[in-house]
């Protein structure tokens, strides 16, 4: 069955079409809601809202870009809410309090399980950020105001998780700081 056919058959609630989208999509969604959720019991939660969320809208689909696009759309903000709950966790730092460390020079490549321990060791707010900026490739200004945060805000809440994953990837590596 092609994309094309499980969308045009879940927006008829095709409950066999939904099962095989949930079954084609859900490792993935799970993946990004791992990502900005801890706990996974949580981002499992969140994974199944958000695919209720994809199949409640589905209609809204225009079939013009992306669907796996769409539904990532879907699941991120889904992850947005529940961290929103819980917004007392982010941290506000002047952007010009900042100084950056000097680039780190090494050959390891991170596995994803490995970066995933990292990241689950940021602040929500850093990793947050951190997800949205570098991986889903938003804007400090999409996320501002996706989070409800300054520009000014993102800006540093991305720094510092960088600083921070430099700084415990030195540690785990025994990594030297090259001049």
């Amino acid at each position: 069955m092609s994309e094309a056919h499980i969308i045009a058959a879940c927006k008829k609630q095709d409950r066999k079409a939904q099962n095989v989208l949930f079954q084609a999509y859900a490792p993935l969604m799970l993946s990004i809601c791992r990502r900005y959720l801890r706990k996974n019991e949580l981002a499992e939660d969140v994974m199944i809202h958000g695919f209720h969320r994809i199949l409640s809208k589905i209609d809204s689909f225009n079939n013009k870009g992306s669907f796996e696009g769409w539904m990532k759309r879907i699941v991120i903000n889904e992850c947005l809410m529940e961290l929103r709950k819980n917004k007392s966790k982010y941290l506000t730092v002047s952007i010009d309090d900042i100084v950056v460390d000097p680039k780190v020079e090494w050959d390891h490549r991170l596995e994803y399980e490995e970066l995933l321990a990292l990241l689950d060791d940021l602040p929500d707010g850093y990793r947050t950020v951190f997800n949205l900026y570098v991986i889903e490739g938003f804007k400090h200004r999409e996320i501002a105001e996706q989070l409800g945060i300054s520009i000014n805000t993102s800006k540093s809440q991305l720094i510092l998780a960088r600083r921070k994953l430099q700084t415990m990837v030195k540690k785990k590596y025994d990594i030297r700081i090259s001049a």
